[in-house]
């Protein structure tokens, strides 16, 4: 009985010495899959779009060419302007109300009186004009943007491209004191470092020069979407990003969409919509034990109390957030008919968001960072194009949606990232928060003064900024 079970007992061996290497491929298989399955980088689909007027074309390229482009004006445009400056009505600010209330109507009439007596708008055309303009077709409407290269390279610096995106109420023109800084560093005493940047401006579609969008749904993928084209267009296979309000955005969806070509990411203001239990503690514990839960003493201070600056600060400067977000057209309607409600709506953001304290003043502090003729030139821009309804819907297409349905809520970012905390900022965000979308923060900056338009108000100190983020990934 013994001899005969032996043959079975090595058929049964032999078996084993089969099944169990496969078995253990098998799961080994499944653990290297697992495994590589976590560090793989989600990515937003790319996808396409079409934003020009009815159905898009099926026969016919796109007309991929780059155009020179030239801000015009005439005397028509500015006779029109004069005549609705002087038949403004004004009602009476409430004795000692100061910005509280909004933008202060007694110093408003100094300003119109400025704007229509004083302002030089053929001069400042000039001014807008001092960089090259472009114009390209893409997805159906005319992309503006601004390329500006550096006159001169010393040997052994490397050139890197930079794509810089505006926010709102802002527009390509809060770049122009922060791009000669950039590409030409040197002749700004910048000439610490080996960094030299080409600099793209583009306007968003339906702000400034860039057209509007004709179709519904246009949100910050899709322009990012439109602007990796663009930059594929001018050349560019890497490059880095810039930007803060809408601009950080888009940015970082750029980032979210092609990894592969964002070579870094630097913001100067941070979109965290994930909150929940974690984030709660955090808050709770933060005023406490900040140690615990990664906060720093700055970050308390930005933070704390946390009702007074995340709550009620941010409910009384985001009203305009919610007609934007719900029926931009309505209130878009006086704001396009009359560029004194219009200079009003748009420069009120430009007191409170650069200096909260500035609400306390008659003249909410406009003059003591910017000139008027620099504040009238961005409003201008959003008269002489029609663009504030346009630019006011694309708080509709990105808002009016659940945050957590859209394509990029569950995707982190894992390109370099720096972050520029400017302390008049709409609300902080400390690196512990933003760390649970951007993965690899390179730098993060508690900057020494500045608010929300940070290349227009302290250009040199983001600039330097830039630089040292830069620098640093280079290094890596």
């Amino acid at each position: 009985q013994t001899i005969l079970c032996l043959p079975r007992s090595f058929e049964y061996s032999q078996k084993n010495a089969v099944l169990v290497p496969v078995a253990v491929l098998g799961v080994g298989g499944m653990l290297v899959y697992w495994l590589r399955s976590r560090h793989k980088i989600k990515t937003i689909e790319m996808g396409d779009g079409w934003w020009g007027s009815g159905e898009r074309p099926l026969k016919g390229k796109e007309d991929e060419s780059i155009r020179p482009f030239k801000i015009e004006t005439s005397d028509k445009e500015i006779e029109d302007l004069h005549c609705r400056l002087e038949q403004a009505r004004y009602t009476p600010p409430l004795e000692g109300a100061a910005f509280h209330y909004g933008f202060n109507s007694s110093y408003l009439q100094k300003v119109v009186a400025y704007w229509r007596n004083q302002f030089d708008w053929r001069k400042q055309v000039e001014v807008l004009n001092k960089y090259p303009h472009f114009q390209t077709t893409i997805e159906g409407i005319n992309i503006h943007f601004i390329h500006v290269k550096p006159s001169y390279v010393p040997h052994g610096r490397a050139v890197q491209p930079l794509l810089m995106v505006h926010g709102w109420p802002g527009s390509f023109y809060e770049f122009y004191k922060i791009i000669p800084l950039l590409a030409e560093p040197a002749r700004h005493d910048l000439n610490e470092g080996d960094v030299v940047f080409e600099v793209i401006c583009p306007s968003i579609p339906g702000y400034g020069f860039s057209e509007a969008p004709h179709q519904k749904g246009f949100d910050t993928i899709a322009t990012a979407r439109i602007f990796h084209k663009l930059m594929n267009r001018l050349g560019f296979k890497e490059y880095y990003l810039q930007g803060g309000d809408w601009g950080s955005r888009i940015i970082t969806n750029m980032a979210q969409m092609l990894p592969q070509s964002v070579k870094g990411l630097h913001l100067n203001f941070v979109f965290v919509s994930r909150q929940g239990l974690r984030r709660m503690i955090s808050v709770m514990l933060g005023a406490y034990v900040p140690w615990l839960v990664g906060l720093t003493r700055e970050d308390v201070r930005r933070t704390y109390p946390f009702i007074q600056k995340n709550i009620y600060e941010l409910l009384r400067e985001s009203g305009y957030l919610h007609i934007q977000a719900t029926k931009p057209d309505t209130a878009g309607c006086g704001l396009n008919d009359s560029p004194v409600g219009l200079a009003a709506y748009i420069l009120e953001k430009f007191s409170t968001w650069t200096d909260k304290s500035f609400l306390h003043k008659d003249d909410g502090g406009l003059e003591s960072k910017y000139s008027l003729d620099e504040l009238l030139t961005n409003v201008m821009i959003y008269w002489v194009t029609s663009s504030i309804v346009s630019s006011m819907r694309f708080y509709k297409e990105n808002i009016s949606k659940d945050p957590g349905l859209t394509a990029d809520a569950r995707v982190g970012v894992d390109v370099p990232t720096g972050i520029a905390a400017f302390p008049q900022e709409l609300v902080h965000t400390p690196r512990a928060w933003a760390k649970e979308i951007f993965k690899n923060i390179i730098t993060y900056s508690y900057m020494p003064r500045g608010g929300h338009f940070a290349a227009f108000e302290e250009p040199k100190l983001l600039a330097q900024d830039i630089m040292r983020f830069v620098r640093k990934v280079e290094q890596l």
